[in-house]
Order: C-alpha cells, then structure tokens, then sequence
C-alpha cells in the first residue's frame, strides 16, 4: 500500500502532463525551473493574478492548481482560441479553466495506474488583487514553476490518501427521511 507520493514522481508526472499539453494544444514554448515542496503551514501569502484549480477524489484525493500573471492567461487563451487578448475577460478564464482540466486531468490518468480510479472536479478559477489561498488538510504541495513565453507561472500540486481510505474520521451524511 502507497503513503505518499514522492515529491520528485508528482513534479515529473506535472512536467509530462503540461509538455503534453503546450505541444499539442497551445503550441507554446515551456521552460522548466527546479520544482520545491511548499510546506501549508507556511503563512499564505497574498497574490496578485490567476489560478485554476481542479479537485481530484477517490481513493487519494488533492487539488492541483495553476498560477499565473493576467499577461499570462491571456496569452494562453490567445494561443487556444487564436484570437488576442488583452485582458482578462470571460474567454480568458474559460481558457485557464480548460488548461487546468487537461493538465491536471493528464496528472491525474498518470497516477490512476498506480493507485485506483479518481475523479476530477469541475475547474475553478480565482482572479483578482492582494487575494489568499489555503486548502484545509493539505500538509505539502510540490510546487512545479515553468517559463513560457516571457512569463514565469506555476503548478501546484497535493495529493494524499483520502481520509475514508486512511480511516480518519467522516462527518456524518444526512439522509432524506
């Protein structure tokens, strides 16, 4: 039985998923930097920008989530929907969302191998100013950070037996009468 995944499979299985995808999607040039463990118990730190995240649950569950500039997201979306953007509007996050859907949902096909059926979440996506992020019961994310086109942006990753699994507690589920 698996306890956890080494940080060095999780950043490679990311590294194949977004290559994979900036080739034969988006046909952008991706640059990899040295990827890092980010410990939750850091203090969060404000951020300015995008992020798209993406859930994955069964029998090990976690949440992958990209971050990047507005300048970025826009030239993704560019890039998908051949049209120039600008700034950010409904299309762009749109494009953000569906980036985080194949490269985390690639992620996730990777490791289903080794550990069982999982699923994904529909993509969510956070924009704005001076913003905070913190995910309960995260102990570590491995944080993959990549170069494309004169920007530097990231993936963030956890993944970790899901408590039903591990055999920690469960709320109680409220059924109909």
């Amino acid at each position: 039985m698996i306890e956890k995944i080494p940080a060095s499979e999780i950043a490679s299985a990311v590294r194949a998923a977004a290559h994979d995808v900036f080739s034969t999607m988006l046909s952008l040039p991706l640059e990899d930097r040295p990827s890092y463990e980010r410990i939750e118990a850091d203090p969060p730190q404000n951020a300015d920008g995008v992020e798209a995240l993406v859930g994955i649950a069964g029998s090990w569950s976690g949440t992958g989530r990209i971050c990047c500039s507005p300048q970025f997201a826009c030239q993704v979306a560019s890039a998908m929907l051949m049209t120039e953007y600008a700034g950010l509007n409904e299309e762009v996050l749109d494009a953000m969302a569906e980036l985080a859907n194949m490269i985390i949902g690639n992620v996730k096909t990777h490791f289903e191998e080794s550990l069982g059926p999982l699923d994904l979440s529909i993509p969510m996506v956070i924009f704005g100013h001076n913003y905070r992020t913190r995910s309960i019961g995260a102990p570590s994310w491995v944080v993959v950070p990549f170069e494309s086109g004169g920007c530097t942006w990231e993936i963030r990753f956890c993944l970790m037996p899901s408590r039903a699994r591990s055999g920690a507690h469960q709320p109680a589920m409220l059924q109909a009468p």
